[in-house]
């Protein structure tokens, strides 16, 4: 993560020229390349569908559709989607550390987000991940809080810069 980080400037930058014109997505520009959507399948999705309802609705998302075996989220053009998984599939657990996804990120609208949202977290009883170095487990130039959903995915909340 700190070699990430040492970089993590540079690569958001908008005036680097690594970031060329027709890859970015604000302002009309091409959605080449932007995220489409992103489907993670549960153990219980009465949970899952509680828990990032709460946290998707504090970032701006609204729900898109909800049917018998799933739910899903959108946000502008990017939407997240969660499906309860068939039985036969639960036998072993998510766990971030085995090859596969490590986290989802999210920007936040500020530090004062960031905090807000980590206070109601942990109302929630939610897992706050490295509390210890809390809000810059990123690294001494990050804002963020990372935490874990019902399914032990983690998940990390960062603003940039010094909102």
């Amino acid at each position: 993560m700190q070699l990430f980080a040492e970089f993590k400037s540079e690569i958001l930058d908008p005036q680097n020229p690594k970031i060329e014109e027709e890859n970015c997505v604000s302002e009309g520009l091409s959605a080449a390349g932007k995220l489409h959507h992103v489907e993670i399948y549960c153990s219980d999705l009465k949970k899952t569908a509680e828990f990032w309802g709460w946290f998707l609705a504090e970032l701006g998302y609204h729900e898109l559709q909800r049917w018998p075996s799933g739910i899903s989220f959108i946000l502008a053009d990017t939407y997240l989607v969660f499906v309860q998984a068939d039985e036969k599939h639960l036998v072993t657990p998510f766990h971030r550390c085995r090859p596969g996804l490590s986290h989802l990120a999210f920007h936040a609208a500020s530090r004062r987000q960031v905090d807000e949202i980590t206070e109601k977290l942990r109302e929630r009883g939610a897992v706050i991940l490295y509390a210890e170095r809390h809000p810059h487990a990123g690294g001494p130039d990050s804002y963020a809080v990372f935490f874990e959903d019902p399914e032990r995915i983690k998940v990390e909340l960062t603003a940039s810069g010094e909102q």
